[in-house]
């Protein structure tokens, strides 16, 4: 079995990722490592995650976020840099960038 494997069977009895997909697994462990103040793009994650062409469907993956504060979608903004999407609201998405930017 290999290490990657390994993994994602721990990450998924991980009750953070109940009923989660592994690709919403990928997408979710990848999002927890971006570094407080800093945003990625939908593409990036996708490249990160081994998917360069599922931009759409990371977006997907974190609307479907159970534990937005966890984790922390709002870190992830389109390639143009616009927000994009978040599911609790884009005014609070912005509000949340702007908090973590001044600590």
């Amino acid at each position: 079995m290999t290490k990657k494997r390994r993994n994602k069977k721990s990450a998924k009895k991980d009750p953070l990722f109940d009923g989660c997909t592994l690709f919403q697994i990928d997408v979710y462990e990848c999002i927890r490592k971006i570094p407080h103040g800093q945003t990625r793009s939908y593409a990036w994650v996708a490249k990160a995650v081994g998917k360069p062409r599922a931009a759409r469907a990371v977006a997907q993956a974190l609307h479907r976020n159970p534990w937005p504060l966890i984790i922390p979608c709002h870190r992830v903004v389109h390639s143009n840099g616009k927000l994009g999407g978040y599911s609790h609201g884009t005014k609070l998405k912005k509000l949340f960038l702007e908090l973590e930017k001044l600590h």
